[in-house]
């Protein structure tokens, strides 16, 4: 799903969180949002998802105006920093629970649903696990579980807040080599926030630097650090003191493996 965003603008009464943004994303594409706290990152992201009204703009999924869809009609999956998994619920329970709570007509069957949640679970490499509750799993396999729960309802677009923020160093790297795996088997476009420039650099095929509300540079991981477009981004991802910047135009080429996995339901 290539998705299209258009003079996106976002305030908080006087503090202007989202300035004109302009991104166009490519279907299939793993993309981070990298920056430091309060550079709109995650109201971008949460923008997209239609949790956070905007003030003016456009969002484009594909040929559909998403701009006054609901969350639900634009069919988001969304993984949070913290899991916001279900303690009553069953690892299985947990991620079938999208398409459990459908309407009737859209729900499908009991069979359809359980078929589901084992491949999902085959895919995120936990199976034999489906009867555990949350209490029971590691921080890594409790993330894994909310990015299978994701997946089930076969978003548009998959979008991830800081996905390994409540990680401890060893399972982040582990889960980074996991994702950037997990995401070329399925081939969603994906969008991710960080304010790690190691995990940006690593897993993504194009970085959107965030500074104060605005982008200051989309390019390749290779790109932005040998070509950074501006000040902010070179010493951002603090390029050596003692080579010379000289600001460059960004360019927006990318190059993402399509491949879905087999669809069940």
């Amino acid at each position: 799903m290539q998705i299209s965003i258009r003079k996106l603008n976002k305030s908080y009464g006087s503090v202007a969180a989202l300035n004109a943004i302009d991104l166009d994303i490519a279907s299939g594409e793993l993309l981070a949002l990298l920056g430091p706290s309060g550079s709109g990152k995650t109201t971008l992201l949460r923008a997209i998802a239609g949790l956070e009204p905007i003030d003016g703009g456009r969002i484009q999924f594909g040929d559909i105006d998403a701009t006054e869809l609901s969350v639900q009609e634009r069919r988001v999956g969304f993984v949070f920093q913290h899991y916001a998994l279900f303690k009553h619920m069953s690892v299985l329970d947990n991620i079938t629970f999208g398409l459990r709570v459908r309407k009737r007509k859209y729900r499908p069957t009991r069979e359809e649903i359980l078929r589901r949640g084992e491949e999902l679970l085959k895919l995120v490499q936990l199976g034999g696990l489906e009867e555990r509750y949350p209490n029971q799993l590691s921080g890594g396999q409790r993330q894994r579980v909310a990015l299978a729960r994701a997946l089930a309802i076969e978003p548009r677009v998959l979008l991830l807040d800081e996905p390994f923020g409540a990680l401890d160093a060893k399972v982040r790297k582990e889960l980074r080599v996991w994702l950037r795996q997990l995401h070329d088997e399925t081939g969603y476009t994906t969008i991710f926030v960080t304010h790690d420039q190691e995990e940006a650099l690593e897993l993504a095929d194009r970085v959107v630097v965030m500074n104060a509300g605005s982008i200051e540079q989309v390019d390749t991981p290779e790109a932005i650090l040998r070509r950074p477009a501006t000040r902010f981004v070179a010493e951002f991802i603090e390029q050596d003191s003692g080579k010379s910047f000289v600001p460059t135009p960004p360019h927006h080429t990318v190059h993402s493996k399509v491949a879905r996995f087999s669809r069940v339901g």
